[in-house]
């Protein structure tokens, strides 16, 4: 098939037709669009994470001046200037990219600093002659050192100016912000992270290059979403970060509260990724009228800016609030599935990349960024000590300098005479024709000499780092650092590995499959910091199950209460929060796993790093809370009253002092401290009398010089023959790998009790080499070790005497606690031989 092509000139009788073939002029076309849209729109370049158009809108901002110190300018005006000097498309095409780069419930690390109304999930932007912006902070870092030759300029559209091919991009931005696209015939569409944690696995990979992927997700161990709410099911994030796709479902923050004095409610305060309250208020009220939901009297939108989103979806009476959450997670997008689909730009292709291969091209690019810049400013400061030196020559015989210039016709000759005289280079002696008189001061001398020496010392230092690739990797490590130091912030997303909802359905539900009881519960806290909720109807069989070992399966801390009550987490500043317990998630039908539970730092909101949760407490009960800290002090608090306050400070720590352990102790109970110094001292609760919240406690154990607490533990009485005691030796002067340290299990009846504020006895005889423990737990039953990341982790069998050494071990024990599967009856659960109202018996582990 053939048509013909008819161009009209100035004249109708000069045309010329020509005859062209309408599939081959088709797959031209196409294939041209299609180069276009993958190429110069669609998909984001792997090097700075960035398609073409936020690329350009973050040059020519930064071009313009607009800085975080500056004054906003309109939108319309960096619309314009993006679109006449760079972009050669529509407006409304750039204003979009603008305003999504500026909106942080898009991007997790925002980059444009937006004035007026940006939008929301549910409204779009004002029109870009309302509103203003100005670049972030965090856009410096990634249009920074531009003028150094970092990365190739090519022309822009009409060849009257050059724009960058690349930024430099100091921070992973395609990983941080995700991107999204469609191209022709293919999509990208990537899930935002935690910045700090993705510097982190950078770092890792950086310094040891042969890492595996388990050991990167260590570091970045899945999305961090910028709307918050919870991840459930890790599976599908692990299949993207292995080859490029997967999916993971994405649930709201919601939490039970007393709405009205008869009425509860669901609080509903983080919604999944791109998901706003208003399509969740239509399908909630669709639901309803559909029959689809039951047991919802009412849906408010109660937002506003002081207190962020809050809905409020208030349940009939008769209703448990937990089942109707569960379906409203099935039928709304209170719970919502995120696809990944990592396609991005390598080497001018389109690539689907994991999460090594993503991270490996950004290392690449930082690295060619930081061997340009320092291959620049060599040359720079070459070229300045060359004129340094020719200066230096004229300042020392300044006079024949002088009488050559004057006996000279012309400046051409002077420049000719000085070069043979002083044997300078043509530089040199223009430099010098053009030095001014008050130059030639003794003061501008000595300041001469001393740039020429700190120029030779920074040239050598930036020919070592080109002529090293180790350094030139350090350096770009240094970098990193320094910029996770500046932008990095606390993970938002709740990372879990529950199965999640099962698909939604549309058939009607029954109402008494929502009106369920307030069912006993039981809550664990693993050492390695993640709670776990468990049915105790069907706890006691599952925790009696013969030992099925796997990560983070050694208990620290145990409570047992109710599904909609709550507990207390005691962190080792010495405050105690209150937390819901059905909120938590809840163990796998017919196994305990804690690898499933969530990280305690997370879940009950600490801000800061150093903050640890470190027991688990009842606050419904008159027994006094005891508390151990690092410095060997003492407490137990009573009065506890939290009133509208979700937290309480309840022990005043002096610097550098942290709690290691709590738990409830009666008068009857025993207190026991293990320091680093391999010290056990036991003796009884009645000994140290009951203070208020803001007492500092009194002397607990006399420590050593230099010596510290590792463990605290509560036992019962009727526990004290069930009680072991485990504690771990490390050689902290071998070679990483070359010793595991050793290990011993006693029982606690051979250590006698003695006063409070005394030393104790030996608990651990030391081998040569090894001068601390560096791990010790106390508590009834057999106690189980783990590594740093949840690794299981052998312990020899009880039975060693009281001041024995301790046997070898084969892998390093970083934390130990109470192992699931042992038949010695929990802490708090009544049993025979047990103490009816004994509580939680806790045992802190802590790496030296």
């Amino acid at each position: 098939m053939s048509t013909t092509r008819n161009d009209d000139s100035s004249a109708m009788s000069e045309q010329r037709i020509e005859d062209i073939d309408v599939s081959t002029e088709m797959q031209s076309s196409f294939l041209e669009y299609a180069y276009s849209v993958i190429y110069a729109r669609a998909l984001p370049d792997a090097r700075d994470g960035l398609k073409p158009v936020q690329r350009r809108i973050l040059y020519q901002m930064a071009e313009m001046g607009l800085r975080p110190d500056r004054g906003h300018v309109k939108s319309a005006r960096v619309v314009g200037e993006v679109m006449g000097r760079l972009h050669p498309h529509g407006d409304t095409a750039i204003y979009d990219a603008l305003v999504r780069m500026a909106q942080g419930f898009v991007q997790r690390v925002p980059t444009i600093d937006g004035h007026g109304n940006f939008g929301s999930l549910d409204d779009g932007p004002a029109a870009p002659r309302y509103t203003e912006a100005r670049l972030d902070a965090a856009a410096l870092a990634l249009t920074a050192e531009l003028d150094e030759d970092v990365v190739d300029f090519v022309p822009n559209y009409d060849n009257s100016t050059t724009q960058p091919e690349v930024l430099p991009a100091a921070w992973p931005h395609l990983l941080v912000n995700g991107a999204s696209g469609i191209a022709v015939g293919m999509a990208t569409n990537m899930a935002p992270h935690n910045l700090g944690e993705v510097i982190a696995g950078a770092l890792h990979l950086l310094e040891n290059p042969g890492a595996t992927l388990e050991e990167i997700m260590q570091f970045i161990p899945g999305p961090d979403l910028p709307s918050g709410a919870r991840i459930t099911g890790l599976d599908g994030i692990r299949d993207a970060y292995a080859g490029g796709r997967g999916s993971f479902r994405t649930r709201a923050t919601a939490s039970v509260e007393r709405v009205t004095a008869r009425k509860s409610g669901i609080v509903v305060t983080e919604l999944p990724y791109m998901v706003g309250p208003e399509k969740v208020i239509e399908k909630i009220k669709d639901g309803v009228q559909a029959k689809k939901l039951a047991g919802i009297s009412d849906v408010a939108d109660l937002t506003d800016r002081k207190h962020g989103l809050r809905l409020v979806i208030e349940i009939k009476t008769g209703f448990d609030p937990e089942a109707v959450l569960e379906q409203l997670y099935r039928h709304t997008p209170l719970e919502d599935m995120f696809h990944i689909n990592n396609v991005a730009l390598v080497d001018g292709g389109p690539q689907t990349l994991g999460l090594i291969e993503l991270l490996r091209v950004y290392l690449d690019h930082r690295i060619q960024v930081v061997r340009r810049r320092s291959a620049f400013r060599l040359a720079r400061k070459l070229e300045r000590l060359h004129l340094v030196e020719g200066l230096l020559v004229a300042i020392l015989d300044i006079d024949e300098v002088i009488q050559i210039i004057r006996s000279s016709d012309d400046a051409s000759a002077a420049g000719e005479r000085l070069r043979i005289v002083f044997d300078l280079s043509e530089l040199q002696s223009e430099y010098i024709l053009e030095l001014r008189l008050r130059r030639l001061t003794k003061f501008s001398r000595i300041e001469l000499e001393a740039e020429r020496d700190q120029l030779r010392q920074e040239i050598a230092e930036l020919e070592r780092l080109l002529g090293d690739e180790i350094l030139l990797r350090a350096r770009v490590g240094a970098e990193l650092r320094e910029t996770s130091d500046r932008f990095a912030t606390p993970r938002r997303t709740l990372l879990t590995e529950g199965v999640g909802t099962p698909p939604k359905r549309g058939k009607a539900i029954e109402t008494t499959q929502l009106q369920l009881a307030d069912s006993p519960t039981q809550v664990l806290l693993s050492t390695t910091g993640r709670l776990l909720r468990i049915d105790t109807v069907e706890a006691d069989a599952r925790l009696q199950q013969p030992p099925r070992r796997s990560k983070h399966d050694a208990v620290r801390s145990h409570v047992t209460t109710t599904v909609q009550g709550e507990l207390g987490a005691v962190t080792n500043l010495g405050r105690l929060l209150r937390v819901p317990v059905v909120a938590l998630p809840s163990s796998p039908q017919g196994s305990v796993l804690l690898s499933a539970g969530v990280k305690a730092h997370d879940f009950v909101g600490l801000t800061n790093a150093k903050e640890q949760v470190v027991a688990l407490v009842p606050i419904d009960q008159e027994t006094p809370i005891a508390l151990g800290t690092r410095l060997g002090v003492v407490k137990r608090v009573t009065g506890i009253d939290f009133g509208k306050n979700r937290e309480l400070e309840i022990m005043t720590l002096k610097a550098g002092d942290e709690v290691v352990g709590a738990a409830l102790a009666a008068d009857d109970d025993e207190l026991v401290f293990v320091s680093d110094d391999a010290q056990l001292l036991r003796f009884s609760g009645k000994l140290v009398r009951p203070q208020g919240r803001s007492a500092a406690g009194m002397a607990g154990m006399k420590l050593s010089d230099g010596a510290v607490v590792l463990s605290f533990a509560v036992v019962a009485a009727a526990n004290i023959e069930l009680a072991e005691v485990a504690s771990v030796a490390r050689n902290e002067d071998a070679l990483e790998g070359t010793d595991s340290g050793t290990a011993k299990v006693s029982s606690l009846s051979e250590f006698p009790a003695k006063g409070r504020a005394t030393g104790g006895v030996r608990a651990q005889r030391l081998l040569r080499g090894e001068r601390r423990l560096s791990a010790a737990w106390v508590g009834p039953g057999t106690p189980f070790g783990n590594a740093r990341d949840g690794a299981v982790r052998a312990l020899p069998t009880g039975g060693a005497k009281r001041d024995a050494s301790g046997t070898p071990l084969e892998q390093v024990v970083d934390f130990i606690g109470r192992g699931i599967g042992d038949p010695t009856p929990l802490p708090g659960a009544e049993a025979e031989g047990a103490a009816p109202d004994s509580e939680d018996t806790t045992a802190a582990s802590v790496t030296d």
